[in-house]
């Protein structure tokens, strides 16, 4: 395999990005980093409000009023996306990266047919004529399990069911075959059944197509057999990174141990299921030193009155934004409170 086939496809780096309102500064993504390698599918876990979204709105730039990226780097092979301009990032926003919302019908033009819609992106990025694009609609519907889709990119987003409207949003997404895909709470509206319909087709249309997944979700019950890393936010920061099998397993921040915790386990009907106390941090308003400290069970004075720690890099290789590991870090980043 080819040396540069290692290299990340997307590379984020210390990303901040801030709203400046008449209250004052909302911190909405605080110094975030991540990688995400090719075919590779990454995870972005947390509540909501805790910076997934606007981490991903910032990958594309489609930031809303108010909001500005005021640091760090988005490298999407190996170019700067937050120094690109308008006119660059338009290129890889729809070809070169997918975008999926988790309200397909709000997504959707309700005045549009879905073939108009899913084709669109084909006419614009591809240079295809209307007749070829509306060909590959069809194999694109059809990609994602819509029966005869021959008749159905004729019908309206309001004619079809959650499920399928999901579908739709997909096919337009992919239909430039895009090298990474961004799945911002695509279940969200689904219910139980429909969203493991929906996840499955998502890793057969990966391994069909290659592409990165970020797989965007407040569940952390569905990231199990869906990524291969995953980065758990809260209040605006990553604060644990790392291999799925050792964050889901092994958890080393009280806050991924506390998700998991709340999640009901099959079989298992007495146990009680654990609640993470108080309210998710106001991100205007954060508190003094580690912001989950007042939810914490395990906080320590340090937690209260110190510097937000750093991203202690473990012996495992994972990072870990909590002072209970600073004995056990094999690496500190140099001279900086912030994830690396």
């Amino acid at each position: 395999m080819p040396d540069d086939a290692r290299q990340p496809l997307l590379d984020v780096r210390e990303l901040r990005t801030y709203f400046f309102m008449r209250r004052g500064i909302v911190k909405a993504v605080d110094g975030v980093s991540f990688r995400v390698m090719p075919g590779e599918t990454l995870g972005l876990v947390g509540e909501s409000g805790s910076g997934k979204t606007m981490t991903c709105l910032s990958i594309l730039k489609l930031l809303p009023r108010g909001a500005r990226i005021v640091g760090g780097q988005i490298l999407f092979q190996g170019r700067d996306l937050a120094l690109a301009a308008d006119g660059d990032i338009e290129a890889v926003r729809g070809k070169q990266i997918g975008l999926v919302l988790q309200n397909a019908m709000a997504a959707l033009d309700p005045v549009f047919a879905i073939g108009t819609q899913v084709g669109e992106p084909l006419v614009v990025h591809e240079q295809l004529s209307w007749k070829a694009a509306l060909r590959r609609v069809i194999d694109l519907l059809r990609m994602v399990k819509i029966v005869s889709p021959e008749l159905r990119l004729h019908n309206y987003p309001h004619e079809l069911s959650g499920g399928m409207r999901q579908r739709v949003a997909s096919a337009a997404a992919i239909g430039c075959r895009p090298l990474l895909l961004i799945a911002d709470e695509p279940t969200t509206a689904l219910d139980v059944t429909t969203q493991r319909q929906y996840l499955d087709l998502l890793k057969e249309l990966q391994r069909a197509t290659g592409m990165a997944i970020l797989f965007v979700t407040h569940d952390i019950s569905l990231v199990g057999n869906m990524c291969d890393q995953i980065a758990v936010f809260y209040g605006g920061i990553v604060v644990e990174y790392g291999p799925r099998d050792l964050v889901l397993t092994q958890p080393s921040h009280p806050y991924t141990e506390a998700l998991l915790q709340s999640v009901p386990k099959l079989g298992e009907t007495r146990e009680r299921l654990r609640t993470i106390r108080g309210d998710p941090p106001d991100l205007g308003r954060l508190p003094r030193g580690c912001p989950f400290h007042p939810r914490c069970d395990a906080a320590m004075d340090i937690c209260r009155t110190g510097e937000p720690p750093p991203a202690f890099i473990l012996a495992d290789g994972r990072r870990t934004r909590c002072w209970l590991h600073e004995a056990e870090h094999v690496e500190r980043p140099a001279g900086s409170a912030r994830a690396d």
